[in-house]
């Protein structure tokens, strides 16, 4: 049996690769996504991204019920301003690890706080698209 985790993104990372790839580097979600399959082909992993803060939290409860043994969560912007999904996130038993591509505390002062940081099991930030793969490896050793 093939371990579940979820890759869960949040606004604006549709745009990756597009969107100030200084900050965020040149590759796109969709070669992000292929490269972890390539990475990890034993594990089954399932991708969602949203531009709304409501469907990520419904994507939380339901991941909550499928079996997963985690979740990797770039929660973009809405890291700086979501209770709601700070709540999801505290609301559930699977592990969570927070990962942002950019460095957010060498980044503007209102991006050094995180509302998930507190209720995830830990953080990866400035690592670029290598984070989701150190999540992911966390992940398997440690759930």
């Amino acid at each position: 049996m093939k371990h579940k985790f979820l890759i869960l993104n949040g606004p604006n990372l549709n745009l990756l690769g597009e969107r100030e790839p200084d900050q965020y580097g040149k590759i796109s979600l969709e070669n992000l996504e292929d490269d972890l399959r390539d990475a990890f082909p034993d594990l089954e992993l399932s991708f969602f991204q949203s531009n709304h803060e409501g469907e990520l939290v419904d994507c939380l409860h339901q991941a909550h019920h499928t079996g997963l043994r985690g979740i990797v969560f770039n929660p973009g912007a809405y890291t700086h301003t979501s209770v709601a999904l700070r709540d999801a996130v505290k609301a559930i038993s699977t592990p969570v690890i927070e990962v942002h591509l950019s460095n957010i505390y060498s980044r503007e002062p209102f991006r050094h706080f995180s509302y998930l940081a507190p209720v995830c099991v830990g953080q990866i930030s400035g690592l670029g698209t290598g984070g989701y793969g150190l999540a992911i490896r966390w992940l398997i050793s440690n759930s």
